[in-house]
């Protein structure tokens, strides 16, 4: 199937009836075939990552929620969830047409009301939460069989910027490098302002090619110690945003370099994308794959695969816990009904 399957009404394999992958059992929706507004590029699509658990910040959204809804079907910061915010992020940068949201089935009582607006091709469905790989893998796949020159860009969906507005720049300048031939998959680099133990850091090296702001990668450093970060951040490397820009078969190309057997295994299931089999098919494929960490076991292994952008600052977080939660509402000056921390003190008590 490709690209014009999707904006002219999904071709001739799809009935305008036919359910979809289950997403949440709703009829496929026909695609307005003029073109849109925002579409930029033709090649350009979107994944929103919104399968985790959110374990480490379920005491926050369990005293916001009153549930156990992992954080990016909460509203952790003012306004909406963090996958509302998220998805306005994007659509920024890609037509909501190519913007895919990756989820799993056991969250659907909490992310069910807030994809209402979803066309039922863009909501992908794991029937399990088995790590970042396998939620990247899928979206590539299904990207591929609709569209096999696409550029694919990956966003998670429980990550905050200050600067919605100075992200689109150097995401456009990654979506242009792609396009242009690199094989390389980007990632956006953020300015440290502490040396963080918990977030992946990459270590710049040289510029690309006929791309003198975009390096390539001579390190990739997953949650160092702190020795190790204040010397990394002394050396100039960067946090790894996990916003990550490149052709679709390049990041292909780079996951079978590291875990070849899942990436073979996950495409003898692609013949039941788009049919009622996909469901089935998922549920036993999943069944039997073990978890897997995008940064650990790709990111880690393969820096020679990739390049940075740097970003600046941009007011990034990834919101892992509490205490950086706190601290974005603090910058923001915002102090919710919720804001005490679990021991009954005010949020911003030192």
């Amino acid at each position: 199937m490709t690209r014009a399957a999707l904006d002219f009404g999904l071709g001739h394999q799809l009935k305008p009836d036919q359910t979809l992958n289950e997403q949440t059992k709703r009829k496929a929706q026909p695609v307005d075939a003029k073109p849109d507004q925002n579409d930029l590029s033709s090649l350009r699509w979107a994944v929103i990552l919104a399968g985790g658990d959110g374990k480490r910040l379920l005491p926050l959204t369990r005293k916001i929620s009153g549930d156990d809804r992992p954080k990016q079907f909460c509203s952790v910061l003012d306004g909406g969830t963090l996958l509302d915010q998220t998805r306005h992020r994007v659509r920024r940068m890609v037509s909501p047409r190519r913007t895919l949201v990756v989820v799993t089935r056991t969250h659907e009582r909490f992310y069910a009301d807030q994809v209402t607006s979803l066309h039922s091709l863009s909501l992908l469905v794991q029937p399990y939460n088995r790590g970042t790989t396998p939620a990247i893998i899928y979206s590539l796949l299904r990207i591929r069989q609709l569209d096999p020159d696409a550029v694919a860009a990956f966003f998670p969906s429980d990550h905050y910027f200050a600067d919605d507005e100075g992200l689109i720049a150097p995401v456009n300048s990654a979506f242009e490098t792609a396009e242009s031939g690199s094989r390389q998959v980007a990632l956006l680099g953020i300015t440290p302002n502490h040396p963080e133990v918990q977030y992946g850091w990459v270590e710049p090296g040289a510029p690309l090619l006929n791309h003198a702001s975009t390096f390539h990668v001579s390190r990739f450093w997953e949650k160092p110690s702190l020795e190790i970060a204040s010397i990394l951040m002394a050396r100039g490397c960067l946090w790894n945003s996990f916003v990550m820009i490149a052709r679709v078969d390049s990041f292909l190309s780079l996951i079978r370099r590291a875990l070849p057997a899942l990436v073979c295994s996950f495409e003898t299931v692609q013949p039941a994308f788009f049919t009622g089999a996909e469901r089935e098919a998922l549920l036993d494929f999943y069944s039997g794959i073990p978890e897997s960490n995008f940064s650990e076991e790709v990111l880690s292994t393969q820096s020679s695969e990739l390049a940075v952008l740097p970003a600046g600052n941009l007011g990034w977080s990834d919101l892992g816990d509490t205490a950086r939660v706190l601290s974005v509402l603090k910058r923001k000056g915002v102090q919710p009904e919720w804001g005490v921390d679990l021991s009954g003190r005010a949020a911003w008590a030192s």
